[in-house]
């Protein structure tokens, strides 16, 4: 079962963001992390946040082994757009569109195995007036 982490109203365009997800998709997290850290592009830093956001959740929340988790499905969509007025000459304003994007992204891998709980003995604790 995929574990998932989403970035929600990244005020980048989807345009943009889409050509740094292509970069990682398909690859596993520690390589994906690496490429992105190398990439001079202002969406790599959202792209790698989601990523590790995601690795987390595999690790701590669903027991997977770090060093296995591949990213299996990573996609970007249009979120909201903020309509905004540029003014121009003789009183005139043309409009323009400030985008933004939702980051979506899958890790699978291999889970730990399940650790039994340890069983702890009891012993009979006697009191003074049970000595007596």
């Amino acid at each position: 079962m995929p574990v998932k982490a989403i970035a929600k109203g990244v005020s980048i365009s989807p345009r943009k963001v889409s050509v740094v997800a292509g970069l990682v998709r398909g690859r596993s997290v520690a390589d994906a992390l690496t490429i992105l850290e190398h990439t001079p592009r202002r969406s790599a830093l959202a792209v790698s946040k989601v990523i590790a956001s995601a690795r987390a959740n595999a690790e701590h929340n669903h027991n997977y082994k770090p060093d296995t988790l591949q990213i299996t499905e990573i996609s970007v969509t249009a979120g909201p757009r903020l309509k905004r007025f540029r003014p121009v000459s003789r009183g005139m304003a043309h409009p323009y569109q400030k985008r933004t994007s939702h980051i979506r992204v899958l890790v699978d891998g291999e889970k730990r195995p399940e650790r039994k709980p340890a069983t702890t003995k009891t012993t009979a604790k006697t009191t003074k007036k049970e000595e007596k």
